[in-house]
């Protein structure tokens, strides 16, 4: 079918500045920004620990960050643990750390002058006495995560609630995507006991500092040169008004050939462009032509 006219378009199409197209963080740059914290977390922590702990400062080394859903996370801590929750950030963003059972009860039997023997089963919840090691813990834990993360500034972080199984908590939705980071300590010949860090991956921008693709820099404002091209070559009016005088309406109507109406040509005679005076000046003569001699610029 041939159509009878052209088409035209109605208006301009819509063309969207680079900062709008501008893609978002992939999660595998997001795990990598969280490792780097982690990695600020293990050197703030180690330190943090080392009095509790009764020995040399221990030897933290974060494992590489992982991207896991809830149900997943919640597979591998079906058994005892400290698991904290945490409101992070300006968003008050949930931020999980889990503390393994098994490590608990073993700092608490060796704070009382033991070998950091356990049961071989583990308890349904742990006594009053690991409560006050995870407190403890917990309060230098959280101290060292505020500080690593949030970038330039530390995180605010409020301690929700504690559960000994996961399960109680109910951190996050089942199928909630999850930034996984676990932090092995090892305290000199002992074995080594983790830590676990896991925040939702949505809210990993904010709380490692991620500010997005930096804007392309623009140049800074300058003002435009009058003599420099495109300006040069536009052409102005320049107009100026020798006399301005009001005549009263009577005398304008009985104008005729021959009148003579008195004038007083001004001082400061004013150089127009529309309606706006750019410059005055005063009347004089050049090669026996009238100019103005220009004696103030507007």
């Amino acid at each position: 079918m041939k159509p009878e006219r052209a088409f035209i378009a109605e208006r301009t199409a819509a063309q969207h500045c680079p900062e709008l197209l501008r893609r978002g963080p992939l999660p595998a740059e997001l795990l990598k920004l969280f490792e780097r914290a982690g990695e600020r977390l293990a050197r703030s922590l180690s330190a943090a620990l080392a009095p509790l702990l009764g020995a040399d400062t221990p030897r933290i080394d974060p494992t590489p960050a992982r991207e896991l859903r809830a149900d997943e996370l919640a597979e591998g801590c079906a058994g005892l643990g400290a698991h904290s929750l945490f409101a992070a950030g300006a968003d008050e963003a949930p931020l999980l750390t889990i503390l393994d059972g098994q490590a608990v009860l073993c700092k608490v039997d060796r704070a009382f002058g033991g070998r950091s023997e356990v049961p071989a089963h583990l308890p349904e919840r742990f006594p009053p006495s690991a409560e006050q090691m995870i407190d403890r813990i917990e309060g230098l834990a959280g101290q060292a995560i505020a500080a690593a993360l949030g970038g330039e500034t530390a995180l605010a972080l409020r301690a929700l609630r504690r559960e000994g199984r996961l399960s109680d908590l109910d951190a996050f939705a089942p199928d909630e995507r999850l930034a996984v980071m676990r932090l092995d300590v090892r305290e000199g010949a002992r074995a080594s006991w983790p830590v676990t860090l896991a925040l939702p991956l949505a809210a990993l921008p904010a709380l490692v500092g991620h500010q997005g693709h930096a804007a392309p820099a623009r140049p800074a404002p300058r003002a435009a040169d009058p003599a420099a091209r495109p300006f040069a070559d536009l052409p102005l009016p320049l107009s100026a008004v020798l006399v301005d005088m009001q005549v009263p309406l009577a005398a304008i109507s009985a104008l005729e050939p021959g009148c003579v109406l008195p004038v007083a040509v001004a001082r400061a005679v004013p150089l127009r462009i529309g309606a706006s005076t750019i410059a005055r000046g005063t009347v004089g003569a050049q090669d026996d032509r009238v100019a103005i001699k220009l004696t103030q610029i507007a």
